[in-house]
């Protein structure tokens, strides 16, 4: 599949998307553009063509979040930013993942999809939502917690003697988050 291919299927996805976003449609306009200027010049690197809805989305994510960054705007996460793949038909711990963090209090949430899923630095993500940087480092660090007690409640998993989350995830039907 090439460029145009991509744009000829995706490209009003991207920019309904950007516009959700922004709210500004010759910013958005700019963004798509952005977007498929990376998709043209990275589309080589793409392994999978069944992941190809999920990497432009990821792309043009990218690119709003740089736009909020460089105007030093606050970036509003919603459901859309936790879809990291298309729907697979096997249940992954990344399954029960997107179910923990879309289930975290917004406060918690948000530094902490800033900074380990988007890999903003703590001082990014402190300027960013205009928070003192103690307090983002501690709410990153309960979030974490909060997500590890999450994969303890949601599918039986423990934590060992040395810290860390182990077991087993269930079948879709018997997991607590994703079910």
């Amino acid at each position: 599949m090439n460029t145009q291919d991509i744009w000829t299927l995706h490209a009003n996805d991207i920019k309904y998307f950007t516009l959700s976003k922004v709210k500004d449609t010759a910013i958005a306009d700019d963004l798509v553009q952005e977007t498929f200027i990376k998709v043209h010049t990275k589309l080589n690197t793409l392994k999978d063509d069944n992941k190809m809805k999920s990497w432009l989305f990821s792309i043009a994510r990218h690119a709003v979040l740089d736009y909020f960054k460089s105007k030093k705007l606050v970036y509003e996460t919603t459901d859309e930013d936790f879809i990291f793949e298309e729907q697979k038909l096997e249940h992954s711990e990344a399954d029960c993942l997107r179910g923990i963090i879309k289930s975290l209090p917004k406060k918690y949430r948000d530094p902490l999809f800033l900074s380990d899923i988007k890999g903003l630095k703590q001082q990014e993500v402190a300027e960013q939502l205009h928070l003192p940087l103690p307090t983002v480092k501690s709410q990153i660090q309960r979030g974490r917690k909060l997500i590890a007690q999450g994969f303890v409640d949601c599918c039986d998993f423990v934590i060992n003697d040395d810290g860390f989350l182990v077991g087993e995830v269930k079948d879709k039907a018997d997991c607590k988050m994703c079910h």
